[in-house]
């Protein structure tokens, strides 16, 4: 079959996609999509594209990689979006995150003949996104696959090695994300939601049984992950630094200063979790055993997403976005400003880890960790707004709080100090 065929077969499929969803009630008529990014800057280099909220960071997976999504039904009719411009798009937000593992999720409902790119568009996407865009991506992941899509695959096997294709996951409905990554922190949109939901009534003519949730069980006295830094504090005779954060920096600090990518690596989830349960039950942790320079770093950076509440706190949220905001000369005051109003705790929390990751960022001739690749790491690691994940938008002004931390650690933090405190 030619090309030229697949293409009026794939266009086929699409309308068949269209009928259904028009006779399940789904979809009346095609509609551009309502969602509109409030924190999006209109000086944004690509704020004609951005705004649909197309594509969106969603936190991180179990391992502590990013995750991209995109969303098909954002989309608007062709005629309103340059695609040579979404594609330019797609590339300028993945460039924040290719040099360190990442996945992406593409949520394929909402796909139509009114907003869908042309083959050669597509064509032309899979050949940009060279190696380096490929080598740490660590899965796709397409959520409600239709025989479009199958269609596709077919023209582009040609194109795509053996070794990319392994990295592509088909997922028939959202719960099965759940294995995959961490689902609450994924900003679905509400019509692929939807859809999830009319495809599973439609599953043997009913809803699948409500699967019942247990209520969370309590922590344990010996608890580290999942509870607030007061109740490990309490639970370990009032001292400040939590265990998990001082082994995890002490071990790194020994042995990981000079290796080359540094936070940027993944490690094994079953590894994270025995580790995470060793800590969690009160024993102890000996880094050697596992031969993976990148496991300590994966539970420090596990341990601050785990927290019930930010080490930044979700007050400093909207002060720190305004960063942007301020002038240059003054921003270094401001962050000063900002982290001088944290609870006592939290700030001695944070000085102890900016302290180490001054001391990382200083040898980054060695591990090319410098204070912009750590505060791309690390950002959403240390501040995240109340309700819902970050937007793309904001990780600009979350970065470059993050980035003069670590930077100006000395002017920053020399001017207060507490009772207790101890440095790396």
């Amino acid at each position: 079959m030619s090309e030229i065929d697949y293409e009026k077969l794939a266009e086929i499929e699409l309308q068949k996609d269209e009928a259904e969803d028009a006779q399940s009630g789904q979809e009346k008529t095609f509609m551009s999509p309502p969602f509109e990014d409030t924190e999006l800057n209109i000086n944004h280099p690509y704020y004609d594209v951005a705004r649909h909220g197309i594509i969106q960071l969603a936190g991180d997976d179990n391992s502590g990689r990013k995750v991209i999504t995109f969303s098909c039904c954002r989309m608007p009719p062709s005629h309103q979006l340059n695609h040579t411009r979404l594609l330019e798009y797609l590339k300028y937000t993945l460039d924040q995150y290719v040099e360190n593992d990442y996945m992406v999720v593409y949520f394929h409902y909402g796909l139509k003949s009114l907003n869908k790119p042309s083959l050669k568009w597509l064509q032309t996407a899979y050949k940009e996104f060279d190696r380096k865009y490929k080598k740490n991506l660590k899965a796709l992941y397409v959520v409600h696959p239709t025989n479009f899509i199958k269609i596709l695959w077919n023209i582009f096997k040609p194109l795509i090695s053996h070794k990319f294709g392994k990295k592509i996951t088909y997922l028939n409905y959202l719960s099965d994300l759940r294995e995959h990554l961490k689902y609450d922190q994924l900003n679905i949109p509400q019509e692929v939601i939807q859809h999830d939901e009319n495809l599973r009534a439609k599953q043997k003519g009913k809803l699948p049984p409500v699967v019942k949730i247990p209520p969370p069980r309590p922590p344990l006295p010996t608890q580290q992950f999942g509870v607030s830094l007061q109740y490990i504090k309490d639970k370990s005779k009032g001292e400040l630094i939590p265990p998990v954060m001082k082994e995890t920096v002490s071990y790194l600090k020994r042995k990981g200063l000079q290796v080359e990518g540094l936070f940027r690596r993944s490690a094994s989830v079953q590894t994270i979790k025995d580790v995470q349960k060793l800590y969690n039950q009160g024993k102890s942790v000996n880094f050697d055993d596992y031969h993976d320079i990148h496991i300590p770093a994966v539970i420090l950076k596990t341990f601050l997403r785990e927290l019930p509440q930010p080490l930044l706190t979700f007050e400093c949220y909207d002060p720190i976005l305004g960063i942007t905001s301020v002038e240059s000369s003054l921003r270094v005051t401001r962050c000063k400003q900002i982290i001088h109003g944290l609870p006592e705790h939290n700030y001695v929390v944070l000085k102890y880890l900016i302290c180490f990751l001054h001391m990382v960022s200083q040898e980054s001739i060695y591990n090319r960790m410098t204070a912009s690749s750590l505060a791309c790491v690390f950002g959403l690691n240390l501040i995240w707004p109340s309700k819902g994940t970050a937007s793309l938008s904001a990780l600009v002004p979350l970065n470059l709080f993050t980035e003069l931390l670590i930077d100006f650690y000395m002017n920053i933090f020399n001017s207060r100090t507490v009772p207790g405190e101890i440095l790396p």
